[in-house]
């Protein structure tokens, strides 16, 4: 039955980090402007209350990893740390002066790139002068994506001095085929030493990412991986497919043809077989692509009706407004989203013109707001209702037409006003929502925009 439903739903589409999707944000009717009030009216209402959610990307990386999509400079150069640093600081300080009264911080994360490129020095001082212009909120979390081959104790100490006491590693696979594939070759006692220290400097939550459906990868490197990964036993895992996007330009996804890949059965296996050794030492799976141990923030976030879902991932607390700083990071306060230039000199021409580096972005309507309240109650709790009058919109019939066949292969169970996914549905939580997605629906992409679902 599983090799059927794979064949049937395998089809591009969005990740839902947003709604709307990136290449559905309505460019034309976006300005600078109109989302610097969308960002002071969300700050305005939910800062004393909730506090503000910071990402920072730092983009610099020595070599590269041939799997990744992210925005990334490849140097060996560090001279290029500090002039960043202080590009980030000057972005926060034209972010602080729309604000009248401090930021309460309640989520910062920094991710890359290799956020362990730069010098524990800098990253001390970076954090240091944000906390100077801030307050921090109750029960706040700090985190960073460290790369095992370069954090070291005094990466780990620095930043726990500062707040920090989650960290993820990427570990991706431990095939040595596998690793030379994607350009990412870290031993397992790598990844043991950084787990070890972090705990031992006194991090609460270690986390792994792992990924399933990399070139030349077989289901006996997968059960490799997860064997190796339960004898760490890392408080959270992010058990991600891999995006094979290498339409988008300059994302480095090279050195593989597509013929290199798992096919979608394949895939499918792979992340079934990870699922089920990892359920058998008490993992629990949190909405898609994420496990997390019954003591981690994670998984009680997910218990308590908390889960969030936003452009950093799944996190155990929501905040109205994000800001992202740094090269091609997004920002959110709600009811816009804003996306910074991804080319490192443009970004410090215009912070040295003192303009937020913003180049795209959407304001949303009444109905996108309706819809992203939908797709986040699916990805994070698998089930929406519509009894509230004010989550009703003019298309659900439509959607509910097209969720019929679903419903027929046991995917999800509609009752009268209320969508439930199953267990068998949850795999193809990504084509679920995608019924909801009346922006796609009434434009479906003529080129390449989206990786497979499966």
């Amino acid at each position: 039955m599983l090799k059927s439903l794979v064949n049937k739903y395998n089809i591009a589409g969005p990740r839902y980090t947003s709604y709307p999707t990136v290449p559905y944000w309505n460019q034309e009717s976006f300005s600078l402007k109109k989302w610097k009030s969308s960002l002071i009216q969300s700050f305005k209402e939910s800062n004393a209350k909730e506090g503000i959610s910071l990402y920072i990307h730092l983009p610099f990386c020595e070599s590269l990893c041939t799997f990744c999509g992210c925005n990334k400079r490849i140097t060996k150069q560090h001279s290029v740390e500090s002039p960043y640093i202080q590009a980030v600081l000057k972005e926060w300080q034209l972010y602080l002066e729309l604000f009248d009264e401090k930021p309460l911080i309640k989520e910062l994360h920094l991710g890359g790139g290799t956020p362990t490129f730069f010098s524990p020095e800098n990253l001390k001082h970076l954090i240091i002068e944000i906390l100077n212009t801030s307050e921090l909120a109750v029960g706040y979390e700090f985190s960073f994506e460290g790369h095992p081959n370069n954090t070291t104790r005094e990466h780990l100490q620095a930043l726990f001095d500062v707040g920090f006491r989650r960290v993820s590693y990427g570990v991706q696979d431990y095939n040595e085929t596998v690793q030379k594939a994607i350009h990412r070759i870290q031993p397992f006692e790598n990844v043991k030493k950084a787990t070890e220290l972090a705990r031992e400097i006194g991090y609460t939550s270690v986390g792994h990412d792992i990924i399933f459906g990399l070139p030349y990868q077989t289901i006996e490197h997968i059960e490799e991986t997860i064997l190796k990964t339960k004898a760490l036993l890392p408080d959270r895992l992010a058990f991600y497919s891999y995006a094979h996007v290498p339409w988008i330009k300059g994302n480095g996804q090279r050195g593989f043809n597509d013929e290199d890949l798992p096919s979608a059965e394949e895939k499918r296996n792979q992340y079934e077989l990870g699922k089920e050794l990892l359920a058998e030492v008490g993992y629990k799976e949190i909405g898609m692509d994420h496990f997390a141990l019954p003591t981690d923030s994670l998984y009680k976030s997910m218990i308590d009706g908390k889960l969030h879902r936003n452009f950093m991932g799944y996190t155990a607390s929501k905040t109205q407004s994000m800001i992202g700083l740094g090269v091609s990071s997004i920002s959110d306060s709600w009811y816009g989203f804003a996306q910074n230039v991804k080319g490192i000199e443009d970004y410090y021409n215009l912070l040295d013109n003192n303009i937020i580096p913003v180049y795209r972005g959407h304001i949303l309507n009444n109905e996108d707001l309706i819809i992203r309240k939908h797709i986040l109650n699916l990805m994070c709790q698998f089930e929406t209702s519509w009894t509230k009058e004010n989550l009703y919109f003019k298309e659900l019939p439509d959607a509910l037409i097209q969720l019929k066949e679903m419903e027929k292969d046991g995917l999800i169970q509609i009752h009268s006003n209320t969508i439930k996914v199953t267990k068998i549905g949850q795999p193809f939580i990504r084509n679920i929502c995608m019924a909801f997605d009346v922006l796609l629906q009434r434009k479906q992409p003529n080129t390449k925009l989206f990786s497979m679902t499966v």
